[in-house]
């Protein structure tokens, strides 16, 4: 009996997804479809990304954006290891027992940030629930690298939720990203099985908290759809994230990334997405993107100017009243 070399590599990084039944995601529709990666942009990108020996979220979450982006030499970084301690029904991640940390990593994303010349970087990770601090003295370290190395670039976080630890999750802030971004990804009564283990209410404090702690740093929060929530939970979400004083709100399809993953429930269509759009930015937010493709760090370069450019207007207007 043979086996597929791929779907054996899939059981290896979803051990825990194994049991589920297969789920095939369908047809997908014309509106979610991209090029594949070419380009040679996109190959020095990925020669840079290999040399300094990182990894992306771009290629281990399976983003279907990675051509565009990498053409155009923007790479969200993907810090800590590519083994996750969670295990979320939707994400493409490897999940199990990651390897100590890499000392030298921070230092690695500062060299290669200032290679490919970027003015705005995203940093995300696995989570790393094994750690004390959940990985935080890791950012900051980061953070302080890459401004070490390439003082002129904005950069983005894009952390878990270090486990509603106040002192971890302050340190990061006093680290004073540019953009703080922690995605809810899906509705509370989805959380059981989407984001087992997650909070959704610990996401909404951590949120809370960058805001009381810096009320000038930007904060950004995502949502997926095609999960199964309805637009009043939606809705409500909005709601929360702005009670949380959170300025931008991004919201893209959910794509199944294997059979053993979550289901896609629903494809949406670009007109629920632009009425969602309408309805983000009427609750408040200085800046929404909504589209099927829209993920966390696409164009997030371009979106931190319109972001600051949303906050002077505001500002402005707030003087004059």
């Amino acid at each position: 009996m043979t086996y597929d070399p791929k779907l054996l590599d899939k059981a290896k990084r979803h051990p825990e997804k194994q049991k589920n039944p297969d789920r095939p995601a369908g047809r997908k529709p014309d509106w979610i479809r991209v090029k594949a990666p070419q380009g040679k942009l996109y190959q020095e990108t990925r020669d840079i990304v290999r040399k300094h020996k990182l990894t992306t979220v771009c290629e281990e979450a399976g983003c279907p954006n990675i051509g565009e982006c990498w053409q155009q030499k923007h790479a969200t970084f993907m810090i800590m290891g590519e083994v996750c301690t969670r295990a979320c029904a939707f994400c493409n991640v490897a999940t199990g027992k990651p390897n100590a940390l890499d000392k030298l990593e921070p230092l690695r994303v500062g060299v290669a940030v200032l290679q490919m010349g970027l003015k705005h970087v995203v940093v995300t990770s696995v989570d790393r629930d094994d750690l004390d601090d959940s990985g935080a003295d890791h950012f900051v370290k980061t953070i302080q690298a890459i401004r070490m190395k390439s003082p002129g670039t904005t950069v983005e976080i894009l952390p878990g939720d270090f486990r509603g630890d106040m002192e971890a999750i302050d340190s990061v802030i006093y680290a004073r990203p540019d953009v703080f971004n922690h995605n809810l990804e899906t509705v509370p009564r989805l959380y059981p099985t989407i984001r087992p283990g997650a909070r959704y209410f610990r996401s909404l404090r951590l949120l809370q908290r960058v805001k009381d702690v810096d009320p000038q740093q930007f904060t950004k929060s995502g949502l997926m759809v095609g999960l199964g929530e309805t637009k009043e939970e939606i809705a409500q979400v909005m709601d929360d994230l702005r009670a949380a004083n959170v300025d931008f709100m991004t919201i893209g399809q959910y794509l199944q990334p294997t059979p053993k993953h979550a289901p896609v429930d629903r494809f949406w269509h670009p007109d629920e997405f632009a009425a969602l759009e309408k309805m983000a930015r009427r609750k408040g937010f200085l800046m929404v993107s909504a589209t099927p493709l829209t993920r966390s760090s696409h164009h997030a370069g371009e979106d931190f100017k319109k972001l600051k450019e949303a906050r002077e207007k505001q500002l402005t207007k707030q003087a004059a009243e």
